[in-house]
């Protein structure tokens, strides 16, 4: 390197083919695989080459050069995590499970809704209206005040009210089915 920043051509030429056995080892070591070995060794040789003027002649080349070839190995890795690599396995596509919704969930959805409705239609009038204003249509208690003409404290006492009645209610409602 030295007769090399000195201007001496074939001893830069001989440096750095002398360089890509060292640098592909480096890269193998940090874990680099295939062409991506390739890749390491031609940055590293670019930023050698950019780089050779910062190198102290007074101190070893190699550790110069080991700290180049690893972060542009580390360079590497992370390109090669941002991009996953696509596989094909059919066994594993004819395998994997369908993740929509499973036969009779839209009959399940609407029988649940039904069963719903007949639970909050048999609630008294003013557990009704709370269930209806504060869980069904999502209205702040303010707003099913304004709504119902009932204070919030009304509200809030006939909505835990309902909410117990309902559980009750359907929980006994699905003791009787086979679910």
């Amino acid at each position: 390197m030295r007769t090399a920043q000195a201007g001496d051509a074939a001893a830069y030429r001989a440096l750095l083919r002398d360089c890509v056995t060292v640098i592909a080892a480096m890269a193998r070591a940090r874990g680099v695989r295939g062409a991506a070995v390739d890749d390491v060794v031609q940055d590293t040789l670019l930023t050698v080459h950019r780089a050779r003027a910062t190198y102290d002649p007074e101190r070893p080349f190699l550790p110069w050069l080991r700290a180049i070839a690893q972060r542009r190995a580390i360079d590497a890795l992370r390109r090669a995590s941002r991009h996953p690599r696509e596989v094909y396995d059919p066994l594993a596509y004819a395998a994997q499970a369908d993740e929509g919704p499973l036969p009779g969930h839209d009959l399940a959805l609407h029988q649940r809704r039904q069963t719903l409705a007949a639970a909050v239609a048999h609630l008294p009038e003013g557990q009704r209206q709370a269930i209806e204003q504060i869980a069904l249509r999502e209205l702040s208690l303010e707003e099913a005040s304004a709504a119902t003409g009932r204070t919030r404290g009304a509200l809030k006492v006939n909505f835990h009210r309902a909410l117990k009645a309902l559980r009750a209610s359907l929980s006994s409602a699905r003791e009787g089915t086979d679910v």
